[in-house]
């Protein structure tokens, strides 16, 4: 999500001919990223269920697919990010490439326990280590990383995401006094930071340091003709997608077993019904994200990317153009807008309001609170509707003006 601001019209235009074409397609690959993530916020506030919808005791085929489609957006997020950083980089100096992704990353940090960790919680000290913490870090990280040759780049991140399910049985204890430290790298839960402050670590910085190298590599492509470029993302959509298949069905390597991930179910296996085998098919682990969660969203991406760039993108994507050239101003706006919504709505169905500006669902919804999917999906499509008009105007606001602070907005 932080990607839009890298990949500036000037740095991709600067790489061919067609560039202009190309970053609508990037464009709308963030914006739908961006709307997806949106439906499972909005379940969040407002669901009625009271268990995961990856709990395969309880889930069903709508819940899980409410879940299961949002998992796209994460890896895309780190993806993209790192590609809007390698077409930043075109037109400026290593120096300048690092010390804008180092300052940005700060930035986020600075954000995701500040003004993002207020909008779940509505608590001054609310924040945790989510999306935008783990963003920020893997820019820290690759603000050195970018002075490295790109075939470096590539290999060292690649081995990052094939290799780092070998970690999944080293647990915190194991380190003492340094169990935070490698909670942050790997593990999600709890944890106690050395100046004894307690936070829960939701995203980790493996591999997703590792998503966002790749994605900087996979920038190199913008160099060929669109023709072989397609070729390429269609060969590596299918491969990344065939690869899942096989591990997911052989149970070979790439996803925790149970009790070591944070919500998969572990191996997959024959369930006494079709819907309970498929949705345990699809449930593979993402944090941190396994393997075969990275094969399973980012090879299909591939795929949709090609398409978009193949074809002339259709007239209902323009709103997705829209959120796509804006989308760290999307997101902390959706936050607060899906949470006001549901201190709003709330009354109107004579349900309890306070414990939403007391830590919300972070802290236990209350067993009277929440609405059916129908009900979610409303409040969805009314949040995207109402997004759409700050956006605009920040996205034409940002063609307009090139102040250097619009870049970290």
């Amino acid at each position: 999500m932080a990607s839009s601001t890298l990949s500036s019209p000037a740095g991709v235009s600067s790489i061919a001919p067609s560039g202009a074409a190309r970053l609508a397609s990037l464009d709308i690959m963030r914006g739908l990223v961006m709307v997806v993530m949106a439906i499972d916020h909005t379940r969040d506030f407002f669901t009625n269920v009271p268990f995961a919808p990856e709990n395969l005791k309880f889930t069903y085929y709508s819940l899980f697919f409410t879940r299961w489609i949002t998992h796209f957006c994460a890896p895309l997020f780190f993806f993209l990010a790192g590609t809007g950083a390698y077409f930043y980089g075109r037109r400026r100096t290593p120096q300048a490439l690092s010390h804008f992704l180092l300052t940005r990353g700060l930035w986020l940090i600075l954000l995701e326990f500040t003004v993002v960790g207020f909008s779940w919680t509505f608590l001054v000290r609310g924040g945790f280590f989510g999306v935008i913490w783990a963003l920020g870090a893997s820019m820290v990280i690759m603000a050195p990383v970018v002075r490295l040759p790109l075939r470096w780049i590539a290999i060292l991140s690649i081995l990052m995401i094939a290799t780092h399910d070998l970690l999944d049985r080293v647990r915190p204890q194991q380190f003492g006094s340094y169990a935070w430290l490698w909670t942050i790298l790997h593990v999600r839960g709890g944890v106690m930071l050395p100046f004894h402050t307690p936070q829960f670590v939701l995203f980790q910085i493996v591999p997703w340091v590792g998503v966002m190298g790749a994605g900087y590599a996979f920038g190199a492509l913008y160099q060929f003709d669109t023709g072989r470029r397609n070729r390429i993302m269609v060969k590596l959509g299918l491969a990344l997608t065939i690869a899942f298949i096989f591990l997911r069905a052989t149970n070979l390597y790439g996803n925790p077993p149970v009790g070591l991930g944070g919500v998969s179910q572990g191996d997959w296996h024959i369930q006494p019904t079709v819907e309970k085998t498929i949705i345990l098919f699809l449930d593979v682990e993402k944090y941190p994200p396994s393997l075969q969660f990275l094969l399973m969203t980012l090879g299909p991406s591939f795929l949709l990317l090609a398409w978009l760039e193949k074809s002339k993108p259709p007239r209902w994507t323009g709103p997705l153009v829209t959120f796509g050239r804006v989308p760290m101003f999307f997101y902390v706006l959706h936050l607060y807008l899906i949470h006001l919504l549901a201190v709003a709505v709330a009354p109107l169905f004579h349900q309890p309001v306070a414990w939403l500006f007391h830590g919300a669902f972070l802290r236990g919804t209350p067993d009277d609170y929440g609405h059916g999917l129908p009900f979610v999906y409303l409040m969805w499509v009314v949040v995207i509707v109402i997004l759409y008009f700050p956006c605009r105007w920040f996205a034409d606001l940002k063609q307009r003006r090139k102040d250097w602070w619009l870049s970290y907005l």
